[in-house]
């Protein structure tokens, strides 16, 4: 089976990964592939609602509507949705990283080691790029 087959290939309902199963398949590769476009595509749809929250406070702010507290409260949901719309484009930025190690074959792979992540980890968190235990020790050299 071809490396790109992942992409279109058809899960059986409620597919999920097992250990029994050679560590990143094509089943596992396109189940991956299909969670992290799902989360994508969520977050496109997330991102026209917030921009278009933002639009709407700011026309109501600019057309004079209200009063000072008013006009605080739309400057705050504003700064809200734009604060949630950064962190969308992170977190979208992220998942486009882990598109694109699917597609080169390096997904599940540690960017440190090149050790497997682990399916239990992956499943729990799509967008890992380290071990546990790398991570553990990365977080505790940042702080």
């Amino acid at each position: 089976m071809a490396a790109q087959n992942y992409k279109t290939m058809e899960l059986p309902p409620k597919y999920a990964p097992k250990k029994s199963e050679p560590y990143m398949c094509p089943m596992h590769l396109a189940y991956f592939y299909q969670v992290l476009n799902s989360q994508k595509e969520e977050l496109m749809q997330e991102r026209a609602s917030v921009l278009s929250d933002v639009r709407m406070a700011e026309k109501t702010e600019t057309a004079g509507v209200g009063d000072e507290v008013d006009n605080v409260m739309f400057d705050q949901e504003i700064n809200m949705n734009l604060r949630m719309s950064e962190r969308n484009n992170k977190l979208l930025a992220k998942i486009n990283a882990a598109l694109d190690r699917l597609e080169n074959g390096t997904y599940g792979y540690s960017v440190v080691s090149g050790d497997e992540i682990g399916l239990p980890r992956l499943m729990a968190r799509p967008l890992a790029t380290m071990t546990v235990e790398e991570q553990e020790e990365y977080e505790s050299r940042k702080n």
